[in-house]
């Protein structure tokens, strides 16, 4: 199966590396851990099989943190601030307005960010 094509938003100065994959009716953004690399990612099986799970019912957004993967590595130690531009820049990029959110260690930072824009998840 062919990979997404990795493209990347700009907040400021700052390119954040992001892929898009999957068709479905709703938004579902992966926010990543401490290390990510979006195009390393899918040579481990057991997360090229989850991501195409959730691809068979969401438009799945992944994105590489500024300091990891593919996005721009000398940026120092962003702030929560900057981190949640960043994702917003990667939503704005991509024309997401109400996503939801998958494997977040840092979710409820996000919500408390920017309540507007998030939607719950339908039970699948």
């Amino acid at each position: 199966m062919e990979l997404p094509r990795t493209k990347y938003a700009k907040n400021g100065d700052v390119h954040v590396a992001y892929q898009v994959s999957g068709e479905g009716p709703i938004d579902v953004v992966l926010v990543p851990g401490w290390v990510s690399h979006v195009e390393l990612d899918w040579e481990a099986p057991t997360f090229t099989y989850q991501v195409r799970r959730v691809e068979q019912f969401a438009r799945l957004i992944r994105f590489d943190k500024r300091g990891s993967g593919l996005s721009d590595r000398d940026v120092g130690l962003p702030s929560l601030e900057e981190r949640m531009d960043d994702m917003r820049a990667v939503m704005d990029e991509v024309g997401s307005n109400a996503p939801s959110f998958g494997a977040i260690p840092k979710a409820a930072r996000w919500r408390s960010c920017s309540p507007r824009r998030i939607r719950s998840a339908p039970r699948h």
